[in-house]
């Protein structure tokens, strides 16, 4: 499926195929595709790039299709790669995690940091990190094939 090129976000470059790869829902998904393109929100004067995921209904494009700029697309990134790594060790807590300090990192960037932590102010965190926890473990090869080919490009071009 094409994705349109009519709407506010202008594509430049697509993955068309996307619902092939997609996880767990690979063969069956309504995500449709990726694109790296012009943001909708562009004012006058001003571009962005940003990332979009097109979502299809079976009869139209979805309204939950989504639209991030790129330093946000690769900040989700980080999040992943920091929970996994978190979650290779959780096992020594009896709660999967520190209840004395539900920080996990720090991770610096523009002068600042992004600090990736526990939710504690989730009423089930107990229950929801458990579940966390075996469902990241059973995507595990999933996620490492994409983890390591992501390593792989970054170490091409030289990070």
């Amino acid at each position: 499926m094409k994705i349109p090129t009519t709407l506010k976000h202008k594509p430049v470059i697509v993955s068309e195929n996307y619902e092939n790869i997609d996880g767990r829902n690979a063969y069956c998904s309504d995500t449709k595709g990726l694109s790296l393109g012009l943001a909708q929100w562009n004012d006058r004067g001003k571009v962005d790039i940003s990332a979009k995921v097109w979502r299809h209904t079976g009869e139209k494009w979805s309204r939950q299709s989504e639209e991030l700029p790129l330093h946000r697309v690769l900040d989700l990134a980080i999040l992943v790669c920091r929970a996994e790594q978190y979650f290779r060790e959780a096992y020594r807590f009896p709660k999967l995690y520190d209840e004395s300090n539900e920080i996990i990192d720090r991770v610096g960037l523009q002068g600042d940091a992004m600090t990736v932590a526990v939710c504690r102010d989730n009423p089930m965190l107990d229950e929801d990190i458990k579940l966390f926890a075996s469902t990241l473990s059973a995507d595990d090869e999933m996620l490492g094939e994409r983890f390591r080919t992501l390593s792989r490009i970054l170490k091409e071009m030289g990070y």
